[in-house]
């Protein structure tokens, strides 16, 4: 037993990580402990077995060993490398300060003239005309979002790549040059996902990737590129006459790619859920031609080493392996770029609309839950409220033909066959009516319950709206349903007081909300600043989420230990840093700043 005790010590001290022979000095008691028990050809089957497995215990305990009390382990998908457990300066308060917090390590990415050398390749691997853009007002555009308040600072370049070999070529000649890749598709982002890093980057626009490759009717999915927005793939099944529709509805214009980074969701996440459900089967699969359109070369997720991977076939299910699609859902680009995703389609299923007034959010919240938990639930596509700022805006704003009720309001999304509807209706008349609903009506017409389901979809532009020159700061967050009613009624309060004008918009069926903040100058805007930071910690709180859909980006993920906990914090960058050793993927997003070392006392 000593000698497997010294063993252990002593293998695999390289510096490059690479396991040492046992002829090295430092490995000397191995081989001791080996010439000492040879193998050998008169020796019985049970001695050899017993013999073997006590050599790989050796080794197993050797490298576990070596683990524990070594740097991290590092993969880079061709070699293992250890790291130096270097572990930078954190970094202050992103939504706090008002210049761009430095990536980790920063002196590890390109200098000014790499980033030049890295340019000029580019233009040499793509050389079809605006494929490689440096235009001032062009960098500056695609790093800054109106509806975002987070830092920002303008890319480098802004390439525009047209298939996954187009998108090959610019990760390795970014990891060449150290040169860091900032996504960027829809621009739909708040949280600052695609802001340029003040180092210098390459933003990659993967809006030019916007084809559905193949549509697979009788198996209910469809291939695409990840530019194509959710929109379009639903207008494009309903020109063909397919009765099947996409169901994740975040906001007009988020593309595949943005959605699946985001781990979205939308208005149908109570009857359909989210991205992180099974609606992205795979986002790799094997190429064939399709009969909707010839592309050449679409394989989609290239890693940071320039490998393109598969996360799993077609297939509706697989218990081969863990879930690598799963792994990228909510990434937000971070350990690669998406380039295309097989999407799982639901039917078309007839709805109508319906729109209950309340005294109050609480009672709505009930309501709401009591339906959910009935045998009616199963036929409620969706569940909005709308606060009664949020109702003045969109008569203020005219989205509506004519005006509407001023107070807590519920809009519902009934589906299935005239008779489900029919029945799934006089319950909920029957259930709002008793937690107090002062009015409930449906839609009359298709087109009525269309224009009230859109401007619902357009919160934002009737907010905007509703108060001239103001700009808007939107958040979201996220608590068990049975909290939202204490969430929103401590969150008005709290916006009241501070004399901010405000509406609020959620998806009850799931504890989800989303707050809209007007302001008008820089004043304002610290005010808003604090009211977020304050409504995050509230919802954490109230054992809830710092984001329930617009993912952590730069405003969100100095938060995330705070709800996840440091282990699981340091879990995820564990395989950032496996899957991305250069730090080259989206950095300074998700993954909050490490902790500063502790200070020894003299």
């Amino acid at each position: 037993m000593s000698s497997m005790l010294r063993a252990t010590r002593c293998i695999g001290h390289s510096a490059s990580g690479r396991l040492l022979r046992p002829c090295d000095a430092t490995c000397r008691p191995l081989a001791r402990y080996v010439s000492t028990h040879p193998t050998s050809h008169s020796a019985s089957p049970l001695s050899r077995s017993v013999q073997g497995f006590v050599v790989g215990a050796i080794s197993a305990l050797a490298l576990g060993y070596y683990v524990q009390n070594k740097s991290p382990v590092y993969l880079d998908g061709a070699n293992v490398v250890h790291g130096d457990n270097t572990l930078p300066k954190r970094t202050p308060k992103t939504t706090k300060d008002r210049s761009l917090p430095e990536p980790p390590s920063p002196s590890q990415y390109a200098s000014r003239e790499e980033i030049q050398q890295a340019i000029a390749e580019l233009r040499k691997a793509l050389p079809r005309e605006g494929a490689v853009d440096t235009n001032p007002d062009v960098v500056q555009t695609y790093g800054h979002s109106d509806n975002s308040y987070h830092p920002t600072s303008p890319h480098s370049v802004v390439v525009r790549p047209r298939s996954t070999d187009d998108v090959v070529k610019v990760v390795n000649i970014a990891r060449k040059f150290r040169v860091p890749i900032v996504p960027y598709s829809g621009a739909t982002s708040l949280e600052g996902h695609f802001s340029g890093l003040s180092t210098g980057d390459i933003c990659l626009d993967m809006s030019g990737m916007d084809q559905i490759i193949e549509i697979h009717e009788d198996d209910g999915d469809l291939v695409c590129q990840s530019g194509v927005q959710w929109e379009t793939i639903n207008q494009t099944l309903k020109d063909k006459g397919i009765p099947l529709f996409f169901p994740l509805d975040p906001g007009p214009g988020a593309t595949i790619g943005g959605m699946i980074g985001t781990g979205c969701s939308g208005t149908n996440a109570v009857r359909y859920g989210t991205a992180k459900g099974e609606w992205f089967l795979n986002i790799a699969r094997p190429f064939h031609i399709s009969r909707v359109i010839e592309l050449t070369d679409v394989q989609t997720a290239v890693l940071p080493n320039g490998k393109v991977i598969k996360t799993r076939r077609r297939a509706r299910k697989s218990a081969a392996g863990f879930d690598t699609t799963k792994l990228f859902i909510g990434a937000e680009g971070t350990l690669g770029i998406v380039t295309e995703a097989t999407l799982r389609l639901a039917p078309v299923i007839p709805t109508k609309v319906a729109m209950a007034q309340f005294p109050d959010v609480e009672r709505a919240v009930g309501a709401v839950q009591e339906i959910l938990n009935s045998p009616h639930g199963p036929h409620l596509q969706c569940v909005e409220l709308l606060d009664d700022n949020m109702m003045a805006a969109i008569n203020t704003a005219g989205e509506v033909s004519r005006n509407l009720p001023v107070s807590d309001t519920l809009f519902f999304k009934i589906q299935g066959d005239e008779a489900a509807i029919t029945a799934t209706a006089r319950a909920v008349q029957e259930a709002v009516r008793r937690h107090g609903s002062t009015n409930f009506e449906f839609a009359q017409t298709d087109e009525e319950a269309s224009e009230l389901w859109e401007s619902r979809k357009y919160a934002l532009i009737s907010t905007l709206g509703s108060v001239p020159g103001a700009r808007c700061w939107t958040t979201d967050v996220c608590v068990p349903p049975s909290r939202l009613p204490q969430l929103v009624y401590e969150t008005k309060k709290d916006l009241v007081e501070q004399k901010l004008q405000s509406t609020i918009v959620g998806h009850v069926g799931d504890g989800n909300f989303h707050a809209l903040l007007l302001f008008k100058d820089d004043k304002e805007l610290e005010v808003v600043t604090d009211a977020v930071h304050r409504l995050v910690e509230r919802a954490i709180r109230l054992d809830g989420t710092c984001t329930g859909e617009h993912g952590v980006g730069v405003g969100k993920k100095e938060y995330l230990v705070q709800e996840l906990g440091e282990d699981t914090v340091e879990l995820m960058r564990t395989i950032k840093r496996a899957i991305d050793p250069l730090n080259i993927m989206n950095p300074s997003k998700l993954y909050p700043n490490p902790p500063e070392p502790k200070k020894r006392d003299d």
